[in-house]
């Protein structure tokens, strides 16, 4: 078997990669059965001459590959028909703007495993969400520090790596700040990464509602923390997500008392709002910088009305007008809703996700013969949906 990690070709560019040159070494011992290739690309964050000398071959021509593994959705006119991709395709939440790549797949007869359906017993078993965390956690951090002019942060892009990252920190000033930090998945977990490098106290959730303090403090919440029965009987996490309508929020008990948001949480359709724009209209809403890693327009997190960018990743939020408004405002929301923070830091993020991929992925493809995660994942083949995403005939069906 042959397969080639492929070049990222759609815009804007993104610079990360499957595996790093010296993972793609450690593959070739791993698996010397397989035969490994790295499509040439001028734009990767490792160059080609790193996969030359890590010993694994470069090559311009892809087509004689049986498996191609990439990061984000393969342009149509350069998928080769009959292969199998690896990639994030974005079609499982019938997103409308990849319905023709879809429909050219199910064409061109390729088989699609898409990352994101990678599971064991209902637990994803990879992603970038952990760099999405930390980078969102630290830009959350800058954007407070321009709001306040209390100290100026390198942008995280502008950084040659995470270590330069963390050197920025010793410049953070927070004051006497209270945080709510959200979520308890992968990106919630890569926020307080950053949030514990900057040796924040950690502080119970009574007391972050109830006390005032001398120094920075967070409280970490899961949406547990913050989603009560509207009926007032106990709250069961199965019962929330199968009846998130019979639920409110009650994130106001802490969005009073808090300084900044790093929202990482999970949110399902019907779920109950974060908050919502009455709420931040409010006086008891006393929150003025959030970072949404989440970046759900329009939804849980009133204050997104729009993703922003790596570039410019701050806009402002006026709760008054409920539109955009100049950031440092007192009286409007800062908001940083960058929704491709993983490639601020292309190589950690890379290397973090390739060796997700050595340890869990690669020994299900190569050493099982008939993997149930692969199979799980596969959402075409043979110029046909599978039987677990044949909910998405329908959405296809729009296209004629």
């Amino acid at each position: 078997m042959k397969i080639g990690l492929i070049k990222e070709c759609k815009f804007p560019v993104d610079k990360r990669v499957i595996m790093t040159p010296y993972q793609c070494k450690l593959f070739k011992h791993k698996f010397p059965q397989i035969e490994l290739v790295v499509q040439s690309s001028e734009y990767r964050c490792f160059t080609d001459e790193e996969y030359m000398l890590s010993g694994t071959d470069i090559v311009n021509d892809v087509s004689d590959c049986d498996i191609l593994f990439g990061v984000k959705e393969v342009p149509l006119e350069l998928l080769l028909y009959g292969k199998t991709y690896f990639f994030f395709s974005h079609t499982i939440k019938m997103q409308p703007y990849n319905r023709n790549l879809l429909s050219c797949m199910l064409d061109l007869k390729v088989k699609m495993i898409d990352y994101e359906v990678l599971k064991n017993n209902g637990k994803r078993l990879l992603g970038f969400g952990r760099y999405a965390g930390v980078v969102g956690c630290y830009n959350g951090i800058l954007t407070y520090g321009k709001r306040t002019q209390l100290f100026n942060l390198k942008p995280a892009y502008l950084c040659a790596d995470r270590k330069e990252l963390e050197s920025e920190l010793k410049k953070v000033n927070l004051g006497n700040s209270k945080i709510i930090v959200t979520g308890n998945g992968r990106v919630g977990k890569g926020a307080l990464e950053i949030i514990k490098l900057l040796a924040i106290k950690e502080v119970s959730k009574a007391d972050f509602k109830n006390n005032k303090y001398d120094v920075p403090v967070y409280v970490h919440l899961d949406f547990s923390d913050y989603n009560v029965r509207i009926d007032g009987s106990t709250f069961l996490s199965n019962d929330f997500f199968s009846n998130p309508k019979l639920f409110r929020s009650t994130f106001m008990d802490y969005a009073s008392c808090a300084d900044i948001l790093i929202a990482g949480h999970y949110y399902a359709q019907g779920s109950p709002y974060l908050f919502t724009r009455e709420d931040v209209k409010s006086t008891l809403f006393n929150i003025r910088t959030v970072a949404d890693i989440s970046c759900d327009i329009n939804g849980p997190v009133a204050s997104t009305i729009r993703s922003s960018t790596i570039q410019n990743p701050i806009y402002g939020y006026n709760p008054v007008t409920e539109t955009e408004d100049e950031f440092d405002k007192d009286s409007v929301i800062s908001v940083m809703a960058v929704d491709n923070l993983p490639c601020e830091l292309p190589k950690d993020s890379s290397e973090d996700f390739g060796s997700q991929m050595l340890n869990e992925i690669f020994p299900l493809l190569f050493n099982c013969n008939d993997s149930d995660v692969i199979k799980g994942a596969t959402i075409c083949d043979n110029g046909d949906l599978t039987s677990d995403f044949e909910y998405l005939r329908d959405f296809l069906e729009q296209i004629k």
